[in-house]
C-alpha cells in the first residue's frame, strides 16, 4: 500500500498558499485492509476513507467511466492494480493532477508545474468533457486564482464552449449549480467565475437572467462603464472590498436584473427596473435552490437601492416607510448588509470606484436614531394593539424629522 498526497495540496504547496485541507491517494490496497488499518469508510459512491489519527481523507486509486447524462453518469473502478497515473487522469485541470510521495517527490504525469509557471487552467485529458460540473469548477478556480495571472487555456475554453453546445450542461442539477456559485461568491475574483460563464455560452443556460443584462446600455453620465452587465461585476467586485458576506456579493450581482427587461426603445434609462427585477430574482433563485437569506436581501436591494441613493431627498414619511419595508428595526444586520449593497451599486461604476457615499451613514444613523424610542413607555400610557402601532408610527415620526433637522454629512 502506498500514499499519495494530491490535489490542491500539492498545488497550493507549489504556489506558496496554505491549503484548507488534504488528501490521499491509496495505490495497491483494498477496502478490506484499509479496514483491517484502521480506517472509517466514509464514501458513497466510491471507497473513501478516513485516516484513524489525523481524520484526512484516503480514496483507493480508481478509474471511472462515463455510463449516463450529467455528473452523476459514472461508474467507477477500484482495484489493486490501479496506478496512480491513471487515478491521476481521470481529474480535471493538470494543476490539480500532482501528486507528493512521502519522501516529498512531485509525480506530475501532465505537465501541471509546467502550467502552473504559465499560469494556465488547462484540461487533463478529453475526459473532462464527460462532467459538466468541471466547467463550473474551472470558473472556480478561474475566480480564485485570478489575483495570480491564472487565464483558462484557450483549448479547455474551447471543449467547455462545445460541451454546452452538446447540452451536456443541461443536465446539471440546481444544487450543484448553486454549491459551485456560493463557493465561488466567496473567492477573491467571483466576477471572474461569471465571465468564464459567460465566455463558454453557460451563463445563458443556467442564469438567463443575468446573462441578458449584457449589452443593455445604461446613460454613460451616470454609467461610464455604460453596459448594465459590465456594471453589476463591477458591484460584485466593489462588494468583496466592502464585505465577506456571500449573501451581500449575491444581491449585488442580482440587483440590476430588471433592466434586462426594459424595452429598447426605452433605452438607455430603465424606469421602474426595481420592480421588475423581482420576478427575475424569484425564478432564479427558484431554480437554483438559493438559500433564503440570500433571496431576501436580493430582493430588497432590488427593490429599495434607489431610495438609499436619493436618502437626503426622502420625505419623513418615505424614509420612515423604506426603513420599515426594509425590517430594519427588527433585522438590523440584513440592513447593514443592504447598506453595504448600496454603496457598491454607488461605487461599483467606472470611475466612481473612490467616490464617497454618505447616504449608506445617513439610512444607518436614521435606524440607530430610532432605536431609542422606549416602546414600554408607550405602552404604559395605555396604548395597546392599533392604538400602540399608530403611537409608535407618531413617535418615530416625530423622532425621523427631528434626525433630519439636526444630521450633519460627516467630510
Amino acid at each position: 500500500m502506498n500514499c499519495y498526497l494530491v490535489g490542491g495540496a500539492v498545488r497550493d504547496a507549489l504556489l506558496n498558499i496554505k491549503a484548507p485541507d488534504r488528501d490521499w491517494v491509496v495505490v495497491g490496497s483494498t477496502p478490506d485492509h484499509m479496514l483491517d488499518a484502521g480506517f472509517t469508510p466514509v464514501g458513497k459512491d466510491f471507497p473513501v476513507f478516513l485516516h484513524p489519527n489525523t481524520k484526512e481523507e484516503y480514496a483507493l486509486a480508481r478509474q471511472e467511466r462515463k455510463s449516463g447524462k450529467g455528473y452523476k453518469g459514472f461508474q467507477f473502478y477500484t482495484a489493486p492494480d490501479i496506478t496512480l497515473e491513471q487515478d491521476l487522469l481521470r481529474r480535471d485541470l493538470t494543476i490539480n493532477a500532482m501528486a507528493q510521495d512521502t519522501a516529498g517527490n512531485i509525480i506530475d504525469p501532465y505537465k501541471g508545474q509546467r502550467d502552473l509557471a504559465e499560469r494556465k487552467l488547462r484540461h487533463v485529458s478529453d475526459a473532462f468533457s464527460e462532467d459538466p460540473v468541471r466547467i463550473l469548477r474551472v470558473a472556480r478556480f478561474a475566480a480564485r486564482f485570478h489575483l495570480l495571472g491564472f487565464t483558462v487555456a484557450p483549448e479547455t475554453m474551447a471543449l467547455m464552449t462545445q460541451m454546452v453546445k452538446n447540452g451536456e450542461i443541461d443536465h446539471l442539477v440546481a444544487e450543484r449549480v448553486w454549491k459551485e456559485f456560493s463557493r465561488a461568491l466567496d473567492e477573491p475574483s467571483p466576477d471572474v467565475f461569471i465571465r468564464v460563464l459567460r465566455t463558454c455560452g453557460a451563463l445563458a443556460k443556467l442564469m438567463p437572467e443575468l446573462d441578458a443584462l449584457f449589452g443593455v446600455p445604461q446613460p454613460a453620465a451616470h454609467h461610464p462603464e455604460i453596459d448594465t452587465g459590465e456594471h453589476v461585476l463591477l458591484c460584485m467586485q466593489r462588494s468583496v472590498e466592502l464585505s465577506q458576506h456571500s449573501e451581500v456579493r449575491f444581491a449585488a450581482l442580482m440587483h440590476d436584473l430588471g433592466k434586462g427587461l426594459t424595452p429598447q426603445h426605452q433605452w438607455p434609462k430603465h424606469h421602474g427596473h426595481e420592480e421588475t427585477g423581482l420576478p427575475l430574482i424569484n425564478a432564479l433563485c427558484n431554480r437554483l435552490s438559493v438559500p433564503n437569506p440570500h433571496r431576501e436581501l436580493a430582493l430588497a436591494v432590488a427593490q429599495f437601492h434607489t431610495h438609499c441613493h436619493r436618502a437626503f431627498e426622502l420625505s419623513t414619511k418615505k424614509l420612515l416607510e423604506t426603513l420599515q419595508r426594509l425590517d430594519a428595526f427588527r433585522r438590523p444586520e440584513r440592513f447593514e448588509h443592504f447598506c453595504v449593497c448600496c454603496q457598491a451599486d454607488a461605487q461599483g461604476r467606472t470611475g466612481f470606484e473612490s467616490r464617497a457615499y454618505p447616504q449608506a451613514e445617513f439610512f444607518q444613523a436614521a435606524r440607530l436614531a430610532m432605536s431609542t424610542i422606549d416602546t414600554k413607555a408607550i405602552a404604559a400610557q395605555g396604548h395597546k394593539g392599533a392604538a400602540f402601532g399608530e403611537a409608535l408610527h407618531k413617535k418615530r415620526l416625530s423622532l425621523l424629522e427631528s434626525f433630519k433637522k439636526n444630521y450633519k454629512v460627516k467630510e
